[in-house]
């Protein structure tokens, strides 16, 4: 008998590189899918609050102007972020006859048919801030 021995071998063999690799697959797949997930999210949150700011100037300006809307539709275009945004206000009467519901979507561009966020206002008759009795 040889006194040299019988050594063996070490390392991994091919089918647990093979289990290692799928299980790395597995997890560099999750971290991308959420990645992807919040960038998505952080981009809608993003084009909500800019829309949302833009309905909130229309109304300011047509409350600052004391303007007294006509009952029906109104459209329009206003920059924001270097975008060109498309609204719509839908302006109805309200119970009490000095007062007018403002309705106001906002869309990324004419002709969508749902819109990126809704803002309700009111805006009350020019006659009201008016003393007559002077």
């Amino acid at each position: 008998m040889n006194s040299i021995g019988i050594h063996k071998k070490q390392g991994f063999t091919l089918l647990e590189v093979l289990v290692a690799l799928a299980v790395l697959a597995i997890a560099l797949s999750a971290a991308i899918k959420t990645t992807t997930e919040n960038a998505e999210n952080a981009r809608y949150l993003r084009d909500k609050t800019l829309a949302h700011w833009v309905a909130m100037n229309v109304l300011t300006q047509i409350q600052v102007r004391g303007e007294w809307p006509a009952i029906g539709k109104k459209e329009g275009t206003a920059m924001m972020a270097e975008r060109e945004w498309y609204w719509i206000i839908k302006v109805s009467q309200t119970v009490d006859d000095e007062l007018r519901r403002l309705d106001i979507q906002v869309y990324f561009v004419r002709g969508d048919k749902t819109p990126i966020t809704t803002l309700i206002g009111f805006v009350s008759s020019p006659s009201l801030g008016i003393d007559k009795s002077r």
